[in-house]
């Protein structure tokens, strides 16, 4: 039989085993969720790791789907529901077709989007962009870089999502009446391949189009590598969104006639705290309409050195 104090020195060993798993698990965790791989989500990433300095009692996820889908995004929110995640903030690959699989999730933990919203389900809040003002940034953009007037030629990925909507409208209510039309939108469904070729067939079959609109942050750079390889930069007006390199060097060089950037670096951290202020019973972050909109910006050549030191720093060096 062991003796009393042997009891006690293998109980004491086995809690203190124990604990850190203890401490672990007590630990609530929260997840971001992308719509798709691309480069323009690297900063979102670095707001949530600044996040996770200053919630050392959570524990901080950045997810990609397997691929840009609908069906698989949902299937990773179930996954990470399952695996036990507290809070989920998510940019909706399609929201008109996610509401069902938003809502089941929303009834089991507080759901938040971002970058594209779903404000048809039960999800608390959106934070991000206005991106029908961020469209009608572009578009003024338009405005100035084409006082004669264009026919403009738009590329996205997700013609059905919210931000793509939305940017477009934004787009087309600021070029009204301005002799400016956007003719058409060729989708892409984040196929990189697919992006490039989109751009090459309206060279080879639109040769009246004069200007052109790349609505994610991944189109601009595709558009860059046509006009280059068509030995035609610079004789097609570029507004751009977003701040991938290429396209801040095509607006450096005034390849590009300016860029409408976001803040994906807040959409990361301010997320994250927003979230956790909410599990921790603080709702006062969520306004009566449910949206937390982060300004868009205008870049040209005349802030784009500025701006880059600025993403510079955002990233830390």
């Amino acid at each position: 039989m062991m003796k009393p104090l042997a009891v006690f020195s293998a109980v004491l060993g086995l809690a203190l085993l124990a604990s850190p798993a203890s401490e672990a698990q007590e630990k609530k965790q929260l997840a971001f969720i992308v719509n798709a791989a691309s480069d323009f989500w690297k900063l979102a990433e670095a707001g949530v790791k600044k996040a996770q300095g200053e919630l050392p009692n959570y524990e901080l996820q950045f997810r990609y789907p397997a691929q840009g889908t609908a069906a698989l995004q949902n299937a990773l929110m179930d996954d990470l529901v399952s695996a036990g995640t507290d809070a989920i903030m998510i940019s909706s690959v399609d929201p008109k077709t996610s509401v069902e699989a938003f809502n089941r999730i929303a009834a089991q933990v507080p759901l938040f989007t971002t970058d594209s919203d779903a404000p048809d389900s039960k999800r608390i809040a959106y934070l991000g962009s206005s991106n029908t003002d961020a469209g009608k940034q572009a578009g003024e953009i338009a405005v100035k870089a084409l006082p004669s007037g264009g026919k403009c030629m738009g590329f996205v990925g997700f013609l059905g999502a919210d931000n793509a909507k939305e940017r477009i409208a934004g787009f087309k209510q600021a070029v009204e009446g301005k002799n400016i039309e956007l003719v058409d939108v060729r989708g892409d469904d984040v196929d990189f391949a697919r992006a490039r070729s989109n751009v090459d067939d309206v060279l080879a079959a639109n040769p009246d189009i004069n200007c052109m609109v790349g609505f994610y942050s991944y189109n601009p750079p595709k558009i860059y590598e046509a006009l280059q390889a068509a030995g035609k930069l610079g004789q097609v007006t570029v507004i751009a969104f977003d701040e991938d390199p290429v396209t801040l060097g095509a607006v450096k060089e005034g390849s590009f006639a300016g860029t409408v950037v976001q803040q994906p670096f807040e959409w990361g951290y301010q997320g994250m705290k927003l979230m956790a202020k909410y599990l921790d019973g603080d709702k006062s972050g969520i306004p009566d309409n449910k949206l937390i909109i982060i300004p868009t910006r205008m870049i040209d050549k005349s802030n784009v050195d500025a701006f880059q030191a600025e993403l510079k720093a955002a990233i830390g060096g």
